[in-house]
């Protein structure tokens, strides 16, 4: 939407404040109209803009994965190129808006996830999917490196048709490259639930005890072991 005045509406409404004699009796009242003006001008011109929605902001989408802890699955999404945000949280499930302590019982159905925020006029949903098969372990059905339960299982859950199509695709041809079934369910997208803010960015505002979590939980060494070279080590 364009919130600008074009310079003849300017003009006409700068006629008006200072050659109207009604509105301008005095000297008071013309520094008013000034002020008026300014005020119009500044809101028009900077402030509307700023608060407007961005041009693009209807053309973006959105991805949910799930790949064993969420503190690991931000920042691969994080680093590309086109991804607007990355949100730790929760999916899957049936409780409604559940907490850390709740899903981490593996009683409510629900999978510790992440939901990407993406402008698929930069990166494609291909390139998410490539990102995600290289940061979890596909062949484990019981969980994920040393986290262990359904509330860890890998699951693509894919908005619409278009991205079951493509989940469903990148599956079979990671089945045919590994040469083993895979774990890795592909469903639809139900209600996200938001993480509790301490979950958000972890690896940014724990960097230490992020990076002490990975090691421990053999992340890294299981990823080599399943993807070699192209492993992610993040």
């Amino acid at each position: 939407m364009n919130f600008r005045l074009s310079p003849a509406r300017m003009s006409r409404f700068r006629l008006k404040v200072f050659q109207s004699k009604a509105l301008l009796p005095n000297g008071l009242l013309r520094i008013g109209a000034i002020a008026c003006l300014v005020f119009l001008y500044l809101l028009v011109y900077w402030v509307l803009p700023a608060n407007a929605l961005p041009a693009n902001a209807q053309s973006l989408a959105k991805a949910n994965f799930a790949g064993g802890c969420f503190w690991c699955m931000e920042k691969p999404f994080d680093e590309l190129p086109g991804v607007v945000s990355t949100t730790s949280g929760y999916t899957g499930g049936t409780l409604p808006n559940p907490t850390y302590r709740q899903v981490s019982s593996g009683t409510t159905g629900h999978a510790e996830s992440v939901q990407v925020v993406y402008d698929p006029q930069q990166v494609s949903y291909e390139t998410l999917l490539d990102v995600f098969w290289r940061n979890v372990d596909p062949l484990d059905s019981g969980g994920q490196f040393c986290d262990r339960g359904s509330q860890y299982r890998s699951s693509i859950f894919y908005q619409d048709q278009a991205q079951q199509a493509l989940a469903s695709q990148s599956k079979t041809a990671i089945a045919e490259q590994l040469k083993q079934p895979i774990a890795t369910e592909v469903v639809a997208a139900s209600e996200f639930y938001p993480a509790e803010d301490y979950h958000q960015n972890y690896y940014k505002t724990h960097a230490a005890k992020y990076q002490f979590y990975r090691f421990a939980c053999g992340r890294d060494q299981r990823l080599a072991k399943v993807w070699g070279e192209t492993a992610s080590t993040h």
